[in-house]
């Protein structure tokens, strides 16, 4: 994130002065100022900006701190956004770090080793609580030559891809830690632990905070490795089949080869691609839910061309990073949005089983591809696929599967994905050529509304409807070198498994659901509070049964 900015992410955090005089007494505890592009490095510039904002003399003012930044690309030229704490300490506590763990009477398994398992763990080795951590799939160097396979078309390797194994979906598929969860936890802390493990400082500024695929497994790594020096374990390739239950309990887990490993208490942090889990579950007597998610496409388009949109004639600046787009419309009562936008990135094949396809974004830290993307979905209720036959509670995930199913027959099989134009789409035509793409196993033209309506959901007619209005927010979005690719279908899970909302428990007295696969998150970030959130419960009961 520091190149993209072309700042020193050690140069973010500015402060500049050491006392208070009286007359600065009344002074906000905070200020947001706009300073020009060529100013984004210069801290006497930011004290400057500060000071005409305050009417203040710029040699009076106390320390400033960046708290938070953000690009305003309104009007003719784009400028920096700086939020900035006048004279206190912003900061917040330093984050949490394992200690060495201990029994503590109970046996905690943790299902999963994506963002809420793994801060489930890392909460739990910061009080000195021992965990066993599970996952289905590899660490994340053998898994990236899993994802070598996956990229050339082959296989579809179905416990190591884009989705399984160790960091979970978003080790990945880009590193975005986009939330606007401030209200379900502590994002700050969140971010603070993933610095202390490597990332770049600018997250914790940055108001579209990114680490990228390419560094991101390095700071899984170092969480992982660092839990282990305390005495947590981790298990990889031990995927969990089934749940032991008595009496209304869980008892312990079940792993594919046959193994039984008891325990007291289980967290479910198994992600929104593990469709197997709620199977097991249901069949453990765990009552399950639907849940609203979204489906579509992928839109690639040419990253020169969304700078160009965003930010008019200051597209090229080398203070800019490649520019992102958020866009959002209503289409006969349900929402048509851009989801998981990647800047500079790449369009991935995310299936998780042979014979269905399904994409996905990413981007590496630098975002330097000359490709932007973003998912194109469209809001799916319950009642959507009820009144389209399928079962109202599990329908969900068999309408991914449909869909996913007639992207993999219009591809042609080996993951190359149906495609086409955008104008063809919304002229209704198949494309006779299509555009480049950074969609590595290849791309082929077919009748996108064929795939995504098969189910008989109106999906592709909404949008189309959706382009049209996306086209005249943002001029020239609807290009000839645009293209959408099927498809994005696992952007949540359709599924919930309810829980009591004190003792975060489902049903089943013991078993812990966490995180996206449990329908309790959306990204990294949320399900990383959430997998805290779990952590700290359990927490509370175990200090509690050894003070009783």
């Amino acid at each position: 994130m520091g190149s993209a900015w072309g700042v020193d992410a050690s140069r973010l955090l500015v402060t500049i002065g050491r006392w208070i005089p009286a007359a600065m007494a009344d002074l906000p505890d905070r200020v947001t100022v706009r300073v020009g592009l060529d100013e984004a490095d210069d801290a006497q510039a930011l004290r400057e900006a500060v000071a005409r904002r305050l009417r203040r003399p710029a040699s009076e003012l106390p320390e400033l701190t960046l708290l938070r930044r953000s690009i305003d690309a309104r009007g003719r030229n784009v400028r920096f956004q700086l939020e900035v704490a006048v004279g206190v300490d912003p900061h917040s506590p330093p984050p949490p770090r394992p200690r060495e763990v201990s029994d503590p009477g109970v046996a905690i398994v943790i299902v999963g080793d994506g963002p809420a398992g793994l801060f489930c763990a890392y909460e739990l080795a910061s009080r000195g609580i021992a965990c066993t951590v599970l996952d289905r799939g590899k660490t994340v160097q053998p898994r990236r030559r899993d994802l070598k396979i996956l990229n050339k078309g082959g296989r579809v390797p179905e416990d190591s891809n884009y989705c399984f194994g160790e960091g979970g979906a978003g080790t990945y598929s880009d590193g975005k830690l986009y939330t606007r969860a401030n209200k379900r936890g502590n994002v700050r802390g969140v971010l603070s632990v993933l610095v202390d493990n490597g990332a770049t400082p600018g997250i914790l500024v940055d108001a579209r905070p990114h680490i990228g695929s390419n560094k991101l497994p390095k700071v899984i790594t170092s969480m992982r490795e660092r839990l282990q020096a305390v005495g947590v374990e981790f298990r990889f390739g031990a995927k969990v089949v089934g749940l032991l239950t008595r009496d209304g309990a869980v008892v312990g887990v079940r792993l594919a080869d046959g193994e039984e490993l008891e325990a007291d208490r289980v967290v479910l942090a198994t992600g929104h691609s593990a469709r197997d889990v709620h199977l097991f579950v249901a069949d453990a007597g765990v009552r399950l839910e639907p849940k609203p998610f979204a489906l579509g496409v992928r839109i690639e388009h040419p990253q020169p061309l969304i700078n160009a949109i965003q930010y008019g004639s200051d597209a090229g600046h080398p203070k800019l990073p490649a520019a992102s787009y958020r866009l959002a419309t209503t289409v006969d009562g349900r929402g048509v949005f851009s989801f998981c936008m990647c800047p500079g990135g790449w369009i991935v094949p995310a299936s998780t089983t042979e014979g269905e396809l399904v994409v996905n974004g990413m981007s590496l830290s630098k975002r330097d591809s000359p490709f932007a993307n973003s998912g194109f979905v469209v809001a799916i209720e319950p009642h959507d696929w009820a009144l389209a036959g399928f079962d109202p509670v599990r329908g969900g995930v068999e309408l991914q599967r449909r869909i996913e199913e007639a992207a993999w027959e219009a591809g042609g099989g080996r993951l190359v994905a149906p495609a086409a134009r955008v104008a063809d789409f919304l002229a209704g035509r198949t494309s006779t050529t299509l555009p480049r793409t950074s969609y590595i196993p290849g791309l082929q033209s077919a009748d996108l509304a064929a795939v995504l309506d098969v189910a008989g959901l109106p999906i592709a007619a909404r949008i189309r409807e959706a382009l049209q209005v996306f086209g005249r927010q943002m001029r020239g979005y609807l290009t000839e070198e645009a293209i959408l690719v099927a498809t994005e279908s696992r952007t949540s899970s359709p599924l919930r498994i309810p829980r009591d909302p004190t003792t975060l428990e489902a049903s089943l007295a013991g078993l812990y659901p966490a995180g996206e696969g449990a329908g309790y998150a959306g990204g990294i970030v949320s399900a990383a509070i959430d997998g805290v959130r779990v952590a700290e419960r359990i927490a509370a009961e175990v200090e509690a049964r050894a003070r009783s």
